[in-house]
Parts: structure tokens; C-alpha cells; sequence
């Protein structure tokens, strides 16, 4: 039996010419060579299985060939390319540093630069994956790699840049190696299936090439596993059957159930791809390379970005004129958030089945939300305002169609209540635990109005109706409303001054002591003032509405108001007053007023 040489070896470039998808390389180092600008140290860094160290073994050729052609291509006849090819040239050297990272590997390799070629011009060393060696390895190597002999070339290659020190970096040419395109392999695979005499596929040969991920090595690799799996016909089932990849068939099908808001036929393609075996993630991030490749479609221009077999171009050009912007926008969003989310999840099937009805779902809006016409409110008399329970709050009232009949106005169908000739207002309600009685038709129309005026309201303020109206009505309120006495305020504006300084709030406590109030003339408001715009918005935002229902549970006045304004000498550029303490107050007091001083000596009053 013939010995097999796998097609990554057998196929291996030996020539510039025939590297793929690193041409701009090759022309660079061919013409170094044609100049004689050759540096001492080079570094090839990129992906695995693009042509790292088979470009290094075709420079170390060319540069040793003793018979090169116009264009620097080895010859591959002469003496130093034949026993290059044969593995006994003794002017190129191939180590691999991962096996050989330690400093008394390094200290042999300069032992051995010292030596001269015995043929060619050039000793190459070519070390693959140097990021493998050690720190002290590497720095055992700056010197030599600075400078070493006329005839010694350093190639350094490796797939992990980052890993290498700055210092050897510094001190090579580096040339950054290309992911090869898709073209380019499945060009390639063509030709030496050819040169085998093997039939496969178009659309076999691009499920290689996407597989491959960018590296020829593993294009070449799959390749030879279909070639064993299948024979010399190979098909495209054949190949994703051998190969584990989901036929894209499944996410045309996908789609369609999405375009008609099918979600059981989602499910039912999902979990008959689980059934094969098919990883879930694997597939919902082939799902969103799907949505991406159908908004490539929709436009021609950008057609180009597919990098996939006639045949299906066609099929996504197809089922991109189905598919809206928005529609194919909004399903990527769900699928990434999905892919996004699956490592997290407890019950990752269900998020992937829950991501698939939304995505049938997108199209439909009424059918996620069923329920919403079972929640409206049975029709109720028109006297009486439906009840709904305490803890339930809408977040988009639904139409009541008996509410909407009511007139804006209607007749009170009720007697007025008597209104109570006490001084005390009592507003009798129902006790907590009691049923909601009937209410007048004017209520009715009230709260159909605020339930209307509600939908452009947030959250947050119907909540704070509802409090409001739970207050109001759910126990009983007696106010007593007493006149309004400005010593009776003062003492009470004390009282909140020096509760607020108590409670470590001296920022409050000392504003409302630095200017004295001062009564409007509706005779229930009452004006402070503040040294300036920044106190007064604070209180406005922070302290006003406290301070208002303090002083008017103390005086037993609700309809007190508090008014707080910068104060005018403040407001002038003019100094604040001085700030006082009773006691300073009432020697203030006692200076000026002789009346004063006459009460205090009658009196026998004391200063404290």
C-alpha cells in the first residue's frame, strides 16, 4: 500500500507565488531579497495554519538558492534547495521553542550561530511558537538577536504577539499574517480536488471553508476527513452530516415560522435540532449570523459581504424581500440578548425557546397579550364606580364601554348631604374592613375622567393618586380649623427649627432662623426668606412640603401655606442678617424698647 502524506504536507507551498492570501507579504520579502536588504531578525505573527513557517522555510530557501529565479523564487533543483527538501541542510535550522524554552536551550543556539553555512550564503533559524520561551530564556537571547554574525538570520514565529517581550520585538521586523478569506480556500480546495480526482460539491467546499475558520491547515485537514467519510463523490449533506453543521435550511424554515407568527413550528425545528445532537448555543448564534446575512441582502451593494455559494446568495436574496429592516433589527437584538444570556441562565432551553416566541411574536403584536380584553371591568350602574382591588394598578387602562356612555355632567340621582353647622368638618367614610358604598353620579364621572386622563400619566403619579385617594377615603379625618395666629406660628417655626438642629439637619435649622417670616396679606400665607437661588430651590425640592404639614398639623390650620423667596437685601448684593439666639433676642429687645425694660423690672422677669 502506498504511503498517505495528508494534503496539508502534500500541498504545502514552497514557492511566493503559491501562498494564499498573504501576497503582500510575499512581495515585501521578495523584494528585501532582489535589494539585499535583508534584516537579522524577523517575526511572523498571526492565526494558526495561515503560513507562518512556510513562509519562513520559502524565504530561507530563496535567500540560499544558488540558482533563483528573476522574481527571487528557489529554484528547488540546486544543491542547497534539495537538501533542504530532503531534511539535511545544514544552512537551515527549524527549533521549536516550546519544547526547547529554557536558557541551556537558548545558550546551544548561540553556540551553534557561530558556525558558519557549509552551502548558500545565509544560516536561517527559524523558531516557531518563541512565545513558549521563558523570561530568562528570552532575555538570554537579546544579545545574540541584536547582534549577531554577518551570516546568521533569525524567523521567529508565533501565533500570541502579546506574550513576547518588548525588547525582542524591538528588535525584529514584524510582518502580521491574514486570516485567508473564504475564496481563497474554497479556490484552493477546488484545485487539489482536482489534482485527486475527486468530485464535491460547491456548497460542500464553502461548509469546509467556514468550518476552517481562516486557517488553510484545517481547510485541508476537514477535507481529508470528508474524502475518507465519503469517498471520492462528496456531497454537501454528506459533508455536514460528517462535519456536525446545522443545515442552513433550518434557519430559512425558522424564518418563515417567524414571518407568519407560527411559534409551534419554532419549537418543533428546535427541538428536532436538540434531537440531532447540535449544541443549543451553537445554534442560536447561527441564528443570529442568519438575521445578520439576510440584512446584508437588502441591500445589493453590500452583497459582497457574503462570503457563501451562489445558490444561496440567492436563497437570502429571496427571503430578504420578506423580511423588513425593523423586523430582521429587533430579531437580532433578541437573539444576541439570548446568546448574551445563555451561559447564565438556569433553564437554558426555555430561554431559547422563550426568544423564539418572541421572535414569532414580532409580527403579531395582539397575540402576546390574549388577556387583555378578559381584564376589562364589568359594566357596572352608572351610579356606581367599578371596584377593583387594593393592590391592582394598570398600566394601560382598558376602555370601559359602560363608563364611556356616562355623560360628562350627569343629574345627581342622590339628595346633597347636609353640611354639619359645628366648627369641626367630620368626613365620615366606611370603616377599612367595610364594602365601598354608592357614591354620586358626579364621582362616577370624576374618576372616568381621571381614569382617561391617566394614560399619559406615569406610573409613579397614578400610584400617588391612589395613596392619595386611599387616604382620603379609607378613615376618618377631623380637622378642626382654628384662625391663624402669627405667635402661635412663630412658636411653632421655633419648634421645627429646633427639631431640625436636634435631628443634625443644621443647614434647615439655620436658614429658618436667619431672616424672620413675614405674614401675607390673605392672612393664611406665610413668606421666608433665604439668602440666595440655590437655598431656595433646595428647600423647595428637599424640606417645603414637611415643613408645611408640620406647622399646619401644630396650628391646626390646613390651609396655611408657606412661601419661600430670596430675600431682597439678599437679592441686592446686600449682607444677610445677623444670626440671634433667644436670649440675644431678648436683650436686643430690651436695649431698644424702654416699654420693655419697664415690664421686665415689674415683673421681676429673669433672661435666660
Amino acid at each position: 500500500m502506498e504511503q498517505f502524506i495528508v494534503s496539508a504536507r502534500k500541498y504545502r507551498p514552497n514557492t511566493f507565488e503559491s501562498l494564499i492570501g498573504q501576497e503582500n507579504i510575499a512581495t515585501t520579502l521578495k523584494n528585501s531579497i532582489i535589494r539585499g536588504q535583508l534584516a537579522h531578525a524577523y517575526l511572523f505573527c498571526g492565526p494558526r495554519g495561515v503560513g507562518k513557517t512556510t513562509t519562513a522555510r520559502i524565504f530561507a530557501k530563496s535567500i540560499n538558492c544558488l540558482n533563483p529565479s528573476a522574481d527571487m523564487e528557489p529554484c528547488g533543483k540546486c544543491e542547497s534547495c534539495l537538501s533542504f527538501t530532503e531534511g539535511r541542510s545544514y544552512c537551515i535550522h527549524e527549533l521549536d521553542a516550546a519544547s526547547n524554552n529554557s536558557v541551556d536551550d537558548i545558550r546551544n543556539l548561540t553556540d551553534m550561530v557561530r558556525i558558519p553555512p557549509q552551502i548558500g550564503k545565509y544560516s536561517v533559524y527559524i523558531i516557531d511558537e518563541v512565545h513558549m520561551l521563558s523570561a530568562a530564556a528570552f532575555n538570554a537571547f537579546l544579545k545574540t538577536l541584536e547582534e549577531p554574525p554577518v551570516h546568521a538570520i533569525f524567523i521567529l514565529a508565533t501565533t500570541e504577539k502579546h506574550k513576547i517581550l518588548p525588547t525582542i520585538l524591538s528588535r525584529c521586523q514584524t510582518y502580521d499574517f491574514n486570516r485567508i478569506s473564504i475564496q481563497d480556500m474554497v479556490s484552493n480546495l477546488a484545485g487539489i480536488a482536482r489534482k485527486e480526482n475527486i468530485t464535491i460539491e460547491d456548497d460542500a467546499l464553502h461548509i469546509i471553508a467556514q468550518k476552517a475558520d481562516g486557517a488553510m491547515r484545517d481547510a485541508l485537514t476537514l477535507f481529508d476527513q470528508s474524502v475518507a467519510f465519503c469517498g471520492r463523490d462528496i456531497t454537501y449533506a454528506q459533508v455536514i452530516s460528517n462535519l456536525n453543521v446545522l443545515d442552513y435550511e433550518y434557519y430559512f424554515t425558522l424564518t418563515d415560522s417567524f414571518l407568519k407568527g407560527d411559534y409551534t413550528t419554532a419549537l418543533l425545528i428546535f427541538d428536532e435540532i436538540l434531537s440531532k445532537g447540535f449544541n443549543a448555543l451553537h445554534f442560536i448564534s447561527g441564528l443570529s449570523s442568519h438575521l445578520r446575512d439576510l440584512l446584508v441582502c437588502k441591500n445589493g451593494a453590500s452583497e459582497t459581504l457574503l462570503q457563501l455559494p451562489p445558490t444561496l446568495v440567492k436563497r437570502y436574496r429571496e427571503q430578504s424581500v420578506s423580511c423588513q429592516v425593523p423586523f430582521i433589527y429587533q430579531a437580532l437584538a433578541i437573539t444576541t440578548s439570548c446568546e448574551a444570556s445563555y451561559r447564565q441562565s438556569g433553564n437554558q432551553r426555555l430561554l431559547i425557546e422563550f426568544a423564539l416566541m418572541k421572535l414569532s411574536f414580532l409580527l403579531q403584536p395582539d397575540t402576546i397579550a390574549p388577556a387583555a380584553a378578559t381584564r376589562q371591568a364589568p359594566a357596572q350602574p352608572s351610579h356606581t364606580a367599578p371596584a377593583q382591588p387594593a393592590n391592582f394598578t394598570s398600566m394601560a387602562p382598558v376602555a370601559d364601554p359602560a363608563r364611556e356612555a356616562l355623560p360628562e355632567n350627569p343629574a345627581p340621582t342622590t339628595a346633597p348631604p347636609k353640611k354639619n353647622s359645628s366648627a369641626t368638618t367630620t368626613m365620615a367614610v366606611a370603616p377599612p374592613n367595610s364594602p365601598a358604598s354608592p357614591t354620586p353620579d358626579t364621582d362616577s364621572s370624576a374618576s372616568t375622567q381621571a381614569l382617561h386622563s391617566s394614560k399619559g400619566m406615569s406610573l409613579k403619579e397614578m400610584l400617588k393618586q391612589a395613596q392619595a385617594k386611599t387616604t382620603n377615603t379609607g378613615k376618618e379625618v377631623e380637622t378642626a380649623q382654628e384662625p391663624f395666629d402669627f405667635e402661635k406660628f412663630m412658636a411653632a417655626w421655633d419648634s421645627l427649627a429646633e427639631n431640625e438642629l436636634k435631628a443634625g439637619k443644621k443647614v434647615l435649622a439655620t436658614t429658618m432662623r436667619q431672616y424672620t417670616p413675614e405674614i401675607m396679606k390673605d392672612g393664611t400665607s406665610v413668606t421666608f426668606y433665604v439668602s440666595n437661588e440655590a437655598q431656595r430651590n433646595w428647600i423647595r425640592e428637599k424640606g417645603l412640603l414637611k415643613m408645611i404639614t408640620y406647622m399646619r398639623e401644630q396650628l391646626h390650620n390646613t390651609k396655611l401655606d408657606l412661601i419661600v423667596e430670596v430675600a431682597p437685601s439678599a437679592a441686592q448684593g446686600g449682607q444677610a442678617q445677623t444670626m440671634l439666639t433667644p436670649t440675644e433676642k431678648a436683650e436686643a429687645i430690651l436695649r431698644s424698647s424702654e416699654q420693655a425694660r419697664e415690664l421686665k423690672k415689674d415683673l421681676e422677669l429673669d433672661i435666660k
